[in-house]
């Protein structure tokens, strides 16, 4: 086994890790490990959504640009990154600690980054477990009636950014029986890029019954285009923003809260609102 560098897998007696990424911090949390550190998360030092299992973790800043000097004082024994973001810096890490990054974009590179994490802390068994009770979860929802359309968007300017078919979060999308509009990727045999910027006439040629938002800190100026008002999602009260953790959903937790709330947004007569912490759930957008 090896992670996305070729950096082979083994365990290690690694009792201080450091997690530059949410979904590496989400990992570890979910196999009973808390990190010494942690990336940013939206707004947040880290991800509150993991709760009091990081209630001693120090914040690493922004993964794409890690305070290695924290970083080097929190003396950690095993590092764990998303490879895309941390390259550039990757010999520095290698430096400090033995160091595995991960490219998470699509649901089989999350399950198969859990099973190396899981290895790495000499838990191989409880990683395997927790794909198959998260492929368990998916079955629940095979019955789901199907017949709507979703988006996912991000950005905050004038043409948002949409994600093809392979990306975590719209691959749920077919496991809830649901159509993701923005499509499959023109190179399937390749993990990036996962999505595309789309203008809003396009949007509207598409007209899903369902636009998810990914959270941004920016007005969204899409959104005051002519043509926004008319999208049949827009007009039926069916856009929503979402939480941060529908960017980075590649943990175990953030997968299964993704999932339970996608589900519960796209056919609402049906499934129950899953409980979430307030500053993730996500809400009508208006």
């Amino acid at each position: 086994m090896h992670d996305d560098r070729g950096t082979p897998i083994k365990a290690m007696d690694a009792e201080r890790v450091a997690a530059i990424s949410t979904f590496a911090a989400d990992t570890l949390v979910a196999l009973g490990v808390s990190p010494v550190g942690a990336s940013t998360f939206g707004n947040e030092p880290v991800p509150r959504y993991l709760g009091k299992s990081l209630a001693e973790t120090q914040s690493l800043g922004q993964r794409a640009n890690t305070n290695l000097e924290r970083l080097t004082e929190l003396n950690p024994d095993l590092i764990i990154g998303i490879h895309r973001y941390t390259e550039p810096h990757a010999r520095q890490l290698e430096a400090i600690a033995p160091f595995l990054a991960f490219d998470v974009v699509s649901l089989e590179d999350s399950r198969r980054a859990i099973e190396g994490i899981a290895t790495a802390l000499g838990q191989r068994a409880e990683g395997e477990a927790l794909n198959r009770s998260f492929d368990a979860r998916l079955n629940e929802f095979a019955d789901a009636p199907g017949e709507v359309s979703a988006i996912l968007l991000a950005g905050a300017g004038e043409t948002p950014f949409a994600y093809y078919d392979h990306f975590l979060s719209a691959a749920l999308l077919e496991h809830l029986n649901a159509t993701n509009a923005a499509g499959a990727s023109p190179t399937p045999e390749q993990t990036i890029p996962f999505g595309y910027t789309i203008s809003l006439e396009k949007l509207l040629a598409l007209n899903p019954d369902v636009i998810f938002l990914f959270a941004t800190g920016s007005k969204r100026a899409f959104a005051n285009n002519p043509v926004w008002p008319y999208l049949d999602a827009v007009k039926n009260g069916r856009v929503f923003e979402v939480g941060p953790h529908w960017k980075e959903g590649g943990g175990p937790i953030a997968r299964r809260m993704i999932l339970d709330e996608m589900a519960w947004r796209l056919y609402p007569e049906i499934f129950d609102r899953p409980e979430l912490p307030a500053d993730i759930a996500s809400n009508p957008y208006r």
